[in-house]
């Protein structure tokens, strides 16, 4: 949809560009239970490992990484992620991201249970960022990131690209 302000706007701000950057799978233990608290129904999944490759960045996920979920009172789950990346050629990179995960009761209860589902028939996006040291992957720390997720029963798998 349109509107004669947006269409007024120059052309790079009337749409957003994006570069893919990689694709990760995770590794996830079962879930660490800590239940309702005062926020949320709170759970942790510890992430023993995981790999990533794309074009310009590719490598593993070290043991020691988690993920702090938050099951909101409407369905929703919000993620807050730590991960420790480590590229191909040995340099160690963070990795952070917060997320969001809802659907349609049905297909969340399924998915949570393992069983496969549409990626398509619930949303599933995360924002990372990063940390990297002086040298090759610097430019990661001047990057903005989205990404698309899916989960399976062994974890989750993410699109991550990097928004120009």
């Amino acid at each position: 949809m349109s509107t004669p302000a947006f269409d007024e706007l120059p052309a790079p701000l009337r749409s957003v560009q994006m570069r893919p950057l990689f694709v990760m799978r995770l590794d996830v233990k079962p879930m660490v239970i800590v239940g309702a608290t005062p926020g949320a129904f709170r759970r942790i999944g510890i992430v023993p490992s995981g790999t990533f490759a794309g074009e310009r960045i590719s490598g593993k996920v070290l043991d020691g990484g988690s993920d702090w979920q938050a099951v909101r009172s409407d369905g929703s789950t919000t993620l807050d992620v730590r991960l420790i990346l480590q590229t191909d050629d040995g340099t160690h990179i963070t990795m952070a991201y917060r997320g969001i995960r809802h659907g349609a009761k049905d297909v969340i209860e399924r998915l949570e249970r393992g069983e496969e589902v549409d990626p398509a028939s619930y949303y599933f996006r995360i924002s990372p960022m990063f940390e990297a040291p002086a040298g090759r992957y610097e430019w990661l720390n001047r990057v903005i990131a989205v990404g698309t997720g899916h989960r399976f029963a062994f974890g989750p798998v993410y699109s991550v690209f990097e928004v120009l």
